[in-house]
């Protein structure tokens, strides 16, 4: 595969909406036209972005790799590649690359004259740095490392095309290598301690670090220097704004409020009855962003009981009424999935016909399992044990729509004769919860570019915690067939090959009744009319603002 030389340059703007309904990127509310001279870029300004995600402990995403970091380290940090509005992979940091004729090796061009914000020179010595820096244990990395499993060694072929060498062909390398996790970091800064790293990783962006106030603030300065856009940019050059204050909100209401005041110009994480109102506004515009890799679902651990037994896991999911849910609580602002996929995903296979609501088959199936008996309290019981399913939240990641969602799920259980355990908890808490096995369901977002998101959730390697101490397979899936359809179609190009065996993989992950799908990760963003050219970036759905100016 060889690409270069990609030139022509699309954005999508919230001036710019041709093409955004194809692509998932939705943007609505009111609009009036306008002057040449209105819309001409200004320079100057800042930006104050409102989030409700958790803040990040590590402004550097190689360290874990969760989407708060991603969020915020798109604006100063830049990847090798990137993927424009079709879904095709576009130059970023690299301009052109090249597999080889077994697969096992990628020669990565890289653009001339870029440097790091430190002065230090992008080269092919601080890609194999990073790489490094990713795959070492003491990073502590779990979505770069475990997205770079494959590769096994670099190499500076000359000072500005370095090599990437493989165990197995990876059909997903390129997808890979665009996201956030896996961006590239000036080696100068990557010498420093961890905690020094942390508070202002060094970048190419568009954006730096100037200062952290944790609990309350980023500020990132313009980088007067920036030469490298990726290829779908709308301009060249420096960014328009002077500097973005990242702040923290947690509060949904709070957010909301302060941009309808002008103390925020941007906020993500927009509610359900908070969009609805934005829709209404001529104020606000409405940045509807999907991620890609997997959907908002509901894991349940196969490796334990109750959920050992797939007539459980079935009844489970027949007993959980999640459309009218999904109907009721958002309000039209999402639509319930029926996929281990997210829709922006096009090789994403749907079985609406599995997650119907039926109670009686729920129960009918708990029969058969042997859970025959009820207690006092209506739950149903075997040898002497209550039918348990110990749920973790995580509060942090879990917007107020879908913990009521859960707690919905919860209740149309319990008729079956299921005891759900919402047990609400901070990240850290969470994320200690699973490490120790300690649920029998959980919901875990998972954002990855592209169908290779199945074998980090569903392959049995992915049992195997990362450095980090986080294994993202929570479902516990440990079936040689699946296992081996994933393994295939990580490693062929041909189109259609990899798009057969990715459906078989995810029939049977479905058949299994392993999870529970909900509806697509949510990136809903609202920004003021005075916000003009952010848009969400085509690889994870995180805002960019590199082409983004203040009228």
């Amino acid at each position: 595969m060889h690409t270069s030389g990609y030139t022509h340059r699309t954005a999508r703007t919230l001036t710019g909406l041709v093409g955004l309904a194809a692509t998932g990127i939705l943007l609505t509310g009111c609009a009036t036209a306008e002057s040449p001279e209105a819309t001409r870029p200004l320079t100057g300004g800042t930006l104050t972005y409102a989030s409700g995600d958790a803040e990040p402990t590590c402004l550097d995403p190689h360290v874990g790799g969760n989407y708060p970091q991603a969020l915020v380290s798109t604006q100063y940090l830049e990847s090798l590649v990137s993927r424009n509005a079709d879904g095709e992979i576009i130059p970023w940091l690299a301009d052109s690359w090249t597999e080889s004729a077994d697969g096992l090796a990628w020669d990565f061009t890289l653009a001339a004259g870029v440097s790091f914000t430190d002065g230090t020179p992008l080269d092919a010595a601080a890609v194999q740095a990073n790489i490094a820096h990713i795959q070492d244990p003491e990073t502590a990395s779990s979505t770069g490392y475990l997205a770079l499993g494959k590769v096994t060694g670099t190499d500076a072929v000359s000072t500005n095309v370095v090599r990437l060498t493989l165990s197995e062909p990876d059909s997903a390398l390129l997808e890979s290598l665009s996201q956030p996790w896996l961006a590239i970091e000036s080696p100068t800064a990557l010498a420093r301690s961890q905690d020094e790293n942390c508070a202002s990783p060094v970048g190419t962006g568009p954006f730096q670090v100037e200062k952290w106030v944790q609990q309350e603030s980023i500020t990132l300065v313009r980088n007067e220097k920036y030469n490298s856009p990726p290829a779908d940019a709308a301009h060249t050059g420096p960014a328009y704004l002077d500097s973005i204050v990242w702040r923290f909100i947690p509060d949904s209401a709070s957010r909301y409020a302060a941009l309808q005041s002008g103390d925020a110009d941007v906020i993500d994480n927009a509610q359900p009855d908070t969009i609805v109102q934005a829709e209404k506004s001529d104020t606000i515009v409405h940045l509807d962003a999907p991620r890609p890799g997997a959907s908002n679902r509901i894991e349940l651990n196969s490796g334990r009981a109750p959920f050992n037994d797939p007539l459980v896991r079935e009844a489970f999911i027949r007993s959980a009424n999640v459309d009218d849910a999904v109907t009721s609580l958002f309000r039209g602002t999402a639509e319930r999935s029926y996929s281990a996929l997210s829709s922006v995903e096009p090789l994403a296979v749907s079985g609406p016909d599995l997650f119907a609501y039926d109670p009686e088959a729920a129960s009918d199936l708990l029969d058969s399992a042997g859970w025959t008996e009820r207690d006092s309290n209506g739950y149903r019981v075997k040898d002497g044990e209550r039918l348990t399913v110990d749920f973790p939240v995580s509060t942090n990641q879990s917007i107020p729509a879908e913990q009521s969602l859960f707690e919905q799920i919860q209740a149309t259980a319990k008729k079956t004769g299921f005891e759900v355990l919402l047990s609400p908890m901070d990240l850290s808490s969470w994320y200690t919860a699973l490490g120790e096995n300690d649920y029998d369901a959980v919901s875990a977002p998972y954002t990855k570019v592209g169908p290779d998101v199945l074998r980090i959730l569903f392959h049995s390697d992915g049992i195997t915690p990362a450095p980090s101490g986080y294994f993202a397979n929570h479902a516990q899936v440990n079936d040689p067939a699946i296992d081996a359809l994933l393994t295939q179609a990580g490693q062929v190009t041909d189109a259609d090959e990899r798009a057969a065996l990715y459906a078989d993989a995810q029939n049977q992950v479905l058949a299994g009744f392993y999870i529970l799908p909900l509806f697509d990760q949510q990136n809903q963003y609202l920004l003021g009319t005075d916000v003009v050219g952010a848009r969400a970036l085509p690889t994870v759905s995180t805002p960019t603002f590199y082409d983004a100016w203040l009228k």
